[in-house]
């Protein structure tokens, strides 16, 4: 890991375990989020990709926090949480 700040240490008991970095934190819960809101509507990820116009492989790579869900996309699955129906109305 470079030099950037640790938010959670390493369990030196768990060999499996690793520092986290601020970003890597900051990245799961971005993950975490969009997950959640999916998870809540009961819908596939190929269900909520098709249905909100988010590529599969974006919205994979999201979930699985192998890139960083940006500002914009965090702003939109907030706007899906609060009325899904509606949005899937806009973008339709």
């Amino acid at each position: 890991m470079k030099n950037e700040p640790i938010a959670l240490e390493r369990d030196p008991e768990d060999p499996d375990d690793f520092d986290v970095s601020v970003e890597g934190l900051d990245r799961a819960r971005r993950s975490r989020l969009v997950r959640t809101a999916r998870t809540t509507l009961g819908l596939s990820q190929a269900e909520f990709a098709s249905r909100f116009h988010v590529p599969l492989g974006t919205l994979r790579d999201w979930e699985q926090a192998r890139v960083t869900v940006p500002d914009y996309a965090v702003a939109y699955v907030r706007v899906i949480i609060r009325d899904p129906d509606f949005v899937a109305s806009i973008v339709a």
